[in-house]
């Protein structure tokens, strides 16, 4: 993995010229993960997912994009920023790339407020830089076989297997979807998009009661394989 540094390396672009580099973005978020979950959750995860699959690879690893679009979680605390302001910044970030030689990027995105801001924005950028560019986005938890929650059994796990910052004895069940049916967490979804305290009252979806590290770890290294898989699909072209 060659990682971009705070200082200004002068063999790095010739590094990307040599190697015909592909870059990896991640993009987090800042906000409430219940009492017991650091509000960095979603960029401490997304941020540690593109760096294995960046060292798996030898993908240009950038800094992780901190902030997202996470207004559904007001009145709960959030730092978000606009839809427009996302796209614009992995627009231009995407765009710059380019201009030093790399035509490969790879989106990471660790937030579901971030879905939006990010469809489509291969087409906008194959426009814009007239074909000379792919630019796939792709959100990590789409690459595990369990369901995502917030703040929840998976997240809980996660981060039991990457920080220190977890706060067990202050963990709550929150949203429990076991026994609904698909129209009622549909339902439910839709809601939370909106917004999430509303459908979930303490801002939690899943019960983080029972995670562990080693289940995080499980789950973390089937993430890492099966999205390390699809991003050698997309760099060969073939169907997965």
């Amino acid at each position: 993995m060659a990682e971009i540094k705070s200082q200004f390396d002068p063999n790095l672009r010739k590094l990307i010229l040599k190697k015909k580099q592909v870059a990896v973005i991640p993009v987090g978020s800042i906000e409430q993960h219940g009492p017991h979950l650091p509000i960095s959750t979603d960029t401490d995860i997304v941020t540690e997912v593109a760096k294995r699959i960046s060292e798996k690879n030898g993908y240009l690893l950038l800094p992780t994009i901190t902030y997202g679009v996470s207004f559904e979680h007001a009145p709960f605390f959030n730092l978000s920023i606009r839809e427009s302001t996302l796209r614009t910044v992995l627009s231009d970030l995407c765009t710059s790339l380019l201009s030093n030689g790399i035509k490969t990027v790879f989106i990471i995105n660790g937030h579901h407020g971030n879905l939006k801001p990010i469809k489509n924005i291969d087409i906008k950028l194959k426009k814009l830089s007239k074909d000379k560019i792919k630019v796939f986005s792709l959100s990590y938890w789409h690459f595990m076989r369990r369901d995502f929650d917030h703040a929840g059994f998976v997240e809980t796990s996660l981060m039991l297997a990457i920080s220190k910052n977890v706060k067990m004895n202050s963990a709550k069940k929150g949203l429990i979807t076991d026994k609904m049916t698909k129209q009622q967490i549909q339902k439910l979804g839709k809601l939370a998009n909106q917004s999430f305290p509303k459908a979930t009252k303490n801002g939690i979806w899943g019960d983080p009661t029972k995670a562990t590290k080693k289940d995080g770890q499980v789950i973390l290294a089937e993430i890492i394989n099966n999205l390390s898989k699809r991003c050698q699909t997309c760099l060969t072209g073939h169907s997965s």
